[in-house]
């Protein structure tokens, strides 16, 4: 018999850029590039030509990184038995936080203005989470988690 979830959330960094954006955005510069190209070959300069690709290479890896970096996820998962969290990259999964429902804490620190943090805690250990996440979308998730882990602690006692 499979435990109730009483959470089960994903978190993902957001992306603004699709990959037709990506196609697009290199597309343009390697167009301005041959236009430049083709200037300095008329001038004579010659010996610039192989520079002009540099920018490309250079916004294509970051790009590149970037939408790596837009595949990796946070699972959180709540039952009545155990908080657990595994961070997914494009290699595959790995928990790294599993503790019981009746001995964890959420905690949310707001050091500054801008900056909120969300943490589950079992005595000394603590474990930061939804960094993809806004300050105010780390608030909600905290109370969300929070509620989830109530009401999975009730079912436990019940």
């Amino acid at each position: 018999m499979a435990l109730p979830l009483y959470m089960d959330a994903v978190i993902k960094p957001n992306r603004s850029m699709s990959r037709r954006g990506l196609h697009v955005v290199l597309g343009v510069m390697i167009a301005f590039n041959l236009m430049v190209a083709v200037f300095l070959l008329v001038l004579g300069a010659p010996p610039v030509l192989p520079f002009l690709g540099l920018d490309v290479l250079a916004v294509w890896l970051a790009l590149r990184a970037s939408f790596r970096a837009a595949e990796r996820a946070e699972r959180i998962r709540v039952t009545a038995e155990a908080v657990t969290v595994s961070r997914e990259d494009e290699k595959g999964a790995r928990v790294i936080w599993s503790s019981p429902t009746a001995f964890t804490r959420v905690g949310v620190d707001q050091p500054g203005e801008h900056e909120t943090r969300v943490r589950l805690m079992m005595s000394r250990k603590r474990l930061t989470l939804g960094r993809a996440l806004s300050p105010p979308e780390r608030v909600d998730f905290a109370r969300a988690l929070e509620r989830a882990i109530l009401r999975a602690r009730s079912e436990r006692h019940a």
